[in-house]
């Protein structure tokens, strides 16, 4: 099945609780979320040549769709803290300059194990130095 604005609006209002800053977005903003999840995920299963199901590139667009709303896209781009006088103040408690693969949630990565037959995790073992 391919994907569709449609049909990610109707899972992402169905299915998630927090999809107020999706809801918020205009439609070429949602498309290109849809489009950088989906190439998220086929780049980090390129290998396994995993089928990725549409409900897990919508789950984990939601994600995305908050990680880049206008208040935590600041932080991503390393801004500790700001305010706006009479309105509110925010600091962030760490910088998220995290890589949009780290954003993954669980949900997505069980719906891709589901649709493949195997249990997949978010968690890789690492070569570290002692």
């Amino acid at each position: 099945m391919a994907l569709s604005l449609e049909a990610a609006n109707e899972y992402i209002n169905r299915m998630t609780i927090d999809n107020e800053d999706w809801n918020d977005y205009e439609d070429e903003k949602r498309t290109r979320i849809l489009n950088v999840a989906e190439d998220v995920l086929k780049r980090k299963y390129l290998d396994n040549d995993y089928v990725i199901p549409d409900d897990a590139v919508y789950e984990f667009a939601n994600v995305l769709a908050t990680a880049y709303n206008d208040t935590n896209r600041l932080n991503k781009h390393g801004i500790a803290s700001f305010s706006i006088t009479g309105v509110g103040s925010f600091t962030y408690k760490e910088t998220l300059r995290a890589d949009d693969e780290s954003l993954i949630p669980k949900k997505t990565y069980d719906l891709i194990g589901e649709a493949n037959g195997v249990k997949l995790g978010g968690r890789r073992a690492k070569w570290t130095v002692m």
